[in-house]
């Protein structure tokens, strides 16, 4: 179950499916025990025996930026022209589980990534006409509101070579609810953190902050207040708040307290649009299965990698070389290992922190790298050695701190 628990917190404040399935199963499990209905002349009859589900999972999981709905920080002129309707695909994470469930790689795209987009449907009922190059966060605004998720999915799915069978999307309120669902995280600082473009305003003293509701929310939007200020270090950013959540909530025991499990679930419910294939709530505890066998050393946060886009400053390209061997890791179902250097770039490791005892790798060599659109995916199977040097990330078991720099 604690295992479990790492897949949640790897999904961070943007998955309900793990967290409703393992609400539902911690019911189940902690039920007491049942008492027989044989009766005279009846038949008795057994549901059908929960079980993991099988074979590998492809989760995608999206926050949109719009301001829509979103409460009187967002109401003003300038946010409404910021990102208004289904608004933007701002955060986009791709949640891979292995075949045999004992790893999982949580995949970060930078929203700034510009890439072919296929041909989606839209609100109108007639199809968005396929383009060679955009930034990846247009896709949810070219499939609307009713087709948006499903594009920003045939997106990835085209980016990667992976089949995507669930999706989720979560805005602004409800990041804020599951930040407070979850009682706060505690995330470490290695300098101050200042950031007036963000709602709330972010004014953070270096150190152990414990993050709440907005201010946590605004802290995982922050770009100018982290690293180099570009949409790369806000990935790296988010990845420290995310294994700093799994590490808490293993170690709390969250969801081994039932109550807390279903205000959790509860509350992701409310604040989430899901893809249809996670309807089924018997969908939703197979999934929960799938992850018990994954613990924080196995669970790894990868930004995709890419390089700057030499016309734009504002914009980055794929990265062929290394994207082609991760997207053949993944395609391939090999564990993904980081290499020793592979902290992103609003990260340090904590010093005072405990060797984490399962290291992310040792550093290889990376290929050359080259802009372009869509990286393929790999011809032969790919060995578990770690990921070129330019592949960056950590392991859920790896402590880090956010820093500017």
């Amino acid at each position: 179950m604690v295992k479990a628990v790492a897949a949640v917190a790897a999904i961070g404040l943007v998955s309900v499916g793990s967290v409703a399935a393992i609400a539902s199963w911690q019911v189940v499990r902690d039920a007491k025990p049942t008492v027989s209905l044989a009766m005279p002349g009846s038949h008795q009859t057994r549901a059908p025996q929960l079980t993991a589900a099988s074979g590998e999972v492809n989760m995608l999981l999206v926050a949109t930026d719009t301001r829509d709905g979103q409460g009187a920080g967002f109401d003003d002129a300038a946010n409404r022209r910021a990102s208004s309707g289904v608004g933007h695909n701002d955060s986009n994470l791709l949640v891979h589980i292995s075949a045999d469930h004992t790893n999982m790689a949580v995949v970060s795209f930078p929203r700034d990534l510009v890439v072919p987009i296929p041909a989606c449907e839209n609100d109108q009922g007639t199809v968005t006409p396929a383009v060679p190059a955009a930034m990846l966060n247009t896709a949810l605004g070219r499939g609307g509101e009713q087709h948006g998720l499903a594009c920003v999915a045939k997106t990835i799915d085209q980016l990667t070579g992976l089949q995507i069978g669930y999706a989720g999307m979560i805005t602004f309120d409800g990041v804020v609810a599951m930040a407070d669902a979850v009682g706060g995280v505690e995330v470490c600082l290695a300098t101050p953190i200042h950031d007036t473009d963000v709602t709330p305003a972010l004014d953070l003293q270096a150190g152990d902050q414990e993050l709440n509701g907005a201010e946590a929310a605004a802290f995982l939007r922050s770009r100018y207040g982290v690293g180099d200020s570009s949409d790369l270090a806000r990935i790296s950013n988010q990845q420290t708040f995310m294994a700093a959540l799994a590490r808490q909530t293993v170690s709390a025991h969250t969801l081994t307290d039932p109550g807390k499990v279903l205000r959790l679930a509860t509350t992701a419910s409310k604040h989430m649009t899901l893809s249809d294939t996670l309807a089924d709530p018997t969908t939703l505890a197979r999934l929960a299965l799938a992850v018990n066998s994954v613990g924080l050393s196995n669970m790894s946060f990868v930004q995709y990698p890419v390089v700057d886009d030499p016309t734009d400053p504002a914009r980055v390209l794929v990265a062929k070389g290394p994207a082609s061997t991760l997207n053949a890791v993944l395609q391939h179902d090999q564990p993904v290992v980081l290499g020793a250097e592979s902290l992103g770039r609003s990260a340090v490791r904590d010093p005072s922190a405990p060797p984490s005892g399962a290291p992310d790798g040792s550093a290889a060599p990376g290929g050359a790298t080259a802009p372009g659109g869509s990286a393929p995916g790999g011809s032969a199977p790919p060995t578990s050695s770690p990921l070129p040097a330019d592949v960056s990330g950590q392991s859920a078991a790896t402590v880090t701190c956010a820093a500017k720099r």
